[in-house]
């Protein structure tokens, strides 16, 4: 009992290092601590429990009943009986913290901040993997299969961060569960009585065993393995062979990629999370000789979904081969400028898979062949490396228009493939009725837009806040176009599918607005990090339009072909002279006490989504019925299918073997001839058939069934117990007969109506039985049930036997036993 104390510890200290990844993901070590108290109650409790010989139920009812109270201790109401015991009202609280967590989780990036909601949900995810791991580790004795859940809490960091997760705190619970391995063998040999080594020689207690060192020597480079193997092996990671293979020269940094494509990042919740942080950081730093520049530029959502706008997977080819120059695939016309400049880039806290770049970059330096260039959505992304700690530097066009060159753009025919890919949104009737009012009259696609632009407006109602507020409608976007207080995201996505509505292409685009200069230099921070539209123009390209109100927006940008609709002097439509950069040094997010849920969580990739105009869940009840129903009718048809076969064959012996005995001139009822080996064979197969078809009978009716009693004896029981009558008893008769012909007499029974005898005996026990028995042995037959449970029996005992055949084999090569064969030579 004392060794499994001791294992209890080990397995709740294994717990908190396999926790260790967790760092990843808060600023601070709030965590750690809560975690250390939950899991410390878990194992104190589970120690009693065994103290006092309690049943491994028990035990985990306590364990339960402890981290219920650590959570009320940690995480109060203030409901509590004694300030300890929990109430209706704590469970209450703790739904809450658990609502409010999926929310926060959709808020805020990684490292996060002290959040009651995330912080219990760690509590409680570290606290049952605590749980889990000390029944697994003492009461089953099975610690390797304490890995599992182990690992589910190294999956949550690796699940939420952008960028490759260190591996420092993989080694610290890899340390764990070897810690965790290690007690229990420790353990099971203190119980065996003595240690030894290969060769039979026995080791004392303080001297260090040889095979236990080999074990140690095997987990390190295990682990070893595991942690380098993803650096070295191209396509895993941006890793050491990939600065060797690049056909650039990189920055040699080396850094694991997002893991994964690039369209599969979730940049809505990226950039909802780094506005709502409290603090402000520095990301990037950009110097370029453009005396305006417009926003750094690094990502696009273009594909609508039910779920929302979201990023597709970009195609393209590696930045090395070159960029096209907009220059020469778009026409020059009157009102539009293109100037080149250049801009070198450091970025100092920025993981994305993303390289930010102005708008048409033209040329690049410094970046290898792991990045590519999508022309479509003009961004430079990589599947294999991330944008940390990297410096480059790029040449980029910068285009300017004028409201006429963009009003003289023709419309895009209606089936042109932008048309079809970036006008896609859910029909939402409110979203019809306000774009048709909008754009009635307008004679081009540049006044439809800027109607569309102009309305999100102060003086429209629309306002600035981080968080918004919620809506009746069920629908979000109607939310938002009705209470008209959001940030980027909601004015971006929402301007988006207005645009698109009208029939013109647009799409969100994600950046840096262009702040904090020293110079010509910008460093951009978390507070910079911006959404806004850009709309297509034929023969033009990508134009954007930021909805979001300019003077909440440090750094904002405005245009002559999209001014400031909240101006004190409204523009016109056609000015001879840009608007340069609108940017109120003291403006920023302002945040509302609202505490609602913002429109379309921003990275969840759901602004401006509509939901289903109805409930689906009926169809889902219904599909699930249906399935039911299906599933429920597999045993019935299996039966009637077998019983029909069984009866086929019964009634086809009887003919062939009547046939047979008319054709050798036969008394009547016997048959005369002689039978070949084959057809004795068949005959007696049928009889057999037909037994079994009555055995089926009984078990599915609930009739006793003796395998011990011989055909006759069981014949003559079901007549004694009057479960049969009349013709009923003689087909009985008959079956007994003729499977007992079949199994000890040199002839079988060849003659007989077998298949009317058996319909004879299954009326007459139907007709004994009651309604439930009738019912569930033509829905759910008890022998079809019992011969798939057998069957389920035997294959279990096949794998079982398998796999010991397997393990026997690899014991051969058990390094105990190499290391064993080595020392005896």
């Amino acid at each position: 009992m004392r060794g499994r104390r001791h294992l209890g510890f080990v397995a709740a200290a294994a717990t908190l290092l396999a926790a260790a990844p967790m760092s990843t993901i808060y600023e601070r070590w709030t965590w750690l601590i809560q975690c250390a108290v939950i899991v410390a109650l878990i194992a104190g409790t589970a120690t009693l429990a065994r103290w006092w010989r309690a049943p491994v139920w028990a035990q985990g009812l306590g364990m339960v009943a402890a981290l219920l109270f650590g959570l009320t201790w940690i995480f109060p109401s203030g409901q509590e009986m004694i300030s300890l015991l929990p109430t209706p009202g704590t469970l209450t609280h703790f739904g809450s913290l658990l609502a409010s967590s999926g929310e926060d989780m959709r808020s805020y990036g990684v490292p996060v901040q002290d959040l009651d909601s995330l912080l219990f949900l760690t509590a409680l995810g570290v606290g049952g993997v605590a749980i889990v791991v000390d029944l697994l580790t003492v009461g089953m004795r099975r610690p390797a299969l304490a890995g599992l859940p182990m690992l589910a809490i190294y999956s949550v960091p690796v699940a939420v961060h952008v960028d490759s997760v260190s591996a420092v705190p993989f080694v610290i619970g890899a340390v764990g569960f070897l810690w965790l391995l290690a007690a229990d063998n420790v353990d099971r040999v203190r119980h065996f009585g003595r240690r030894f080594t290969g060769d039979g020689r026995d080791v004392d207690v303080w001297e260090p065993s040889p095979l236990a060192a080999a074990g140690r020597r095997l987990a390190v480079i295990g682990v070893a393995v595991a942690v380098l193997l993803p650096l070295a092996v191209p396509g895993m990671t941006s890793g050491l062979l990939s600065q060797f293979n690049s056909g650039g020269g990189g920055d040699g940094g080396g850094r694991a990629g997002p893991g994964g494509s690039p369209g599969r990042v979730n940049l809505f919740a990226q950039l909802s999370g780094e506005l709502n942080r409290s603090e402000q950081r520095d990301m990037v730093r950009v110097t370029t000789n453009d005396p305006d520049p417009f926003y750094l530029r690094f990502a696009v959502a273009d594909d609508f979904e039910r779920t929302g706008f979201g990023p597709r997977s970009p195609e393209g080819t590696p930045v090395t081969q070159g960029l096209p120059d907009p220059r020469e695939v778009t026409r020059e016309a009157p009102g539009i400028t293109r100037d080149q400049y250049n801009a070198d880039v450091e970025i100092l806290d920025f993981a994305m898979p993303f390289l930010p770049v102005y708008t048409a970059p033209v040329s690049t330096r410094q970046i290898d062949a792991n990045w590519r260039y999508d022309a479509t959505m003009q961004v430079i992304y990589s599947e294999r490396a991330s944008s940390r700690n990297r410096k480059y530097s790029f040449d980029f066009v910068r285009s300017e228009y004028t409201p006429a060159a963009l009003a003289a753009a023709p419309t895009l025919a209606p089936e042109h493939a932008f048309r079809k890919l970036y006008t896609t949104v859910e029909p939402v009737r409110e979203v019809e009725e306000l774009v048709d009012r909008l754009t009635t009259g307008k004679r081009n696609d540049y006044e439809r837009v800027r109607a569309i632009y102009d309305h999100f407006s102060r003086k429209n109602g629309f306002s600035y806040a981080l968080n918004t507020e919620g809506g009746t409608s069920g629908q979000d976007i109607v939310n938002f176009l009705t209470n008209k207080v959001g940030f980027c995201q909601q004015y971006a996505a929402a301007m988006t599918w207005l645009v698109r509505e009208a029939g013109i292409p647009a799409r969100v685009a994600f950046g840096f607005t262009s702040a904090n200069r020293s110079g010509n230099t910008y460093t951009l921070t978390n507070n910079n990090l911006h959404a806004w539209t850009e709309v297509y123009f034929t023969g033009i390209g990508w134009v954007p339009f930021d909805a979001t109100p300019a003077a909440s927006i440090t750094g904002s940008w405005r245009s002559q072909w999209a001014p400031d609709p909240d101006a004190p002097e409204q523009t016109s439509t056609t000015p001879d002279t840009p608007v340069g950069p609108t940017t109120d040094p003291s403006a920023g997010p302002q945040a509302t006490d609202g505490s609602d849920r913002p429109l379309d969580e921003a990275f969840d990739g759901t602004a401006g989504v509509a939901p289903d105009s109805g409930p689906n869940w009926p169809l889902w009840v219904l599909a699930g019925a249906v399935l039911l129903v299906l599933l429920l009718t597999v045993p019935a048809l299996r039966r009637v299918l077998l019983r029909r076969r069984r009866q086929t064959r019964a009634a086809a012996a009887a003919s062939t073997l009547a046939s047979v005995a008319a054709d050798g001139n036969a008394a009547p009822g016997v048959a005369r001839v002689v039978l070949s080996d084959s057809e004795l064979a068949r005959a007696r197969a049928d009889a057999h058939a037909a037994w079994d078809e009555l055995v089926d009978t009984l078990v599915d009716f609930r009739v006793r069934v003796d395998p011990a009693e011989t055909p006759r004896a069981t014949a003559d029981r079901l007549i004694r117990e009057g479960l049969t009558a009349g013709s009923a008893d003689e087909a009985i008769r008959l079956l007994g007969h003729a499977e007992e012909r079949a199994r000890y007499a040199r002839e079988p029974l060849r003659h007989g109506p077998l298949g009317d005898a058996l319909r004879s005996v299954r009326r007459a026990l139907s007709a004994g039985a009651d309604r439930r028995t009738r019912l569930v042995a033509a829905t759910l037959p008890p022998s079809v049930l019992f011969r798939w449970r057998l069957a389920i029996m035997d294959l279990s005992a096949g794998f079982v036997a398998l796999t010991g055949r397997l393990r026997d084999r690899l014991l051969r090569w058990s390094p105990r036993r190499v290391l064993a064969g080595r020392t005896s030579r």
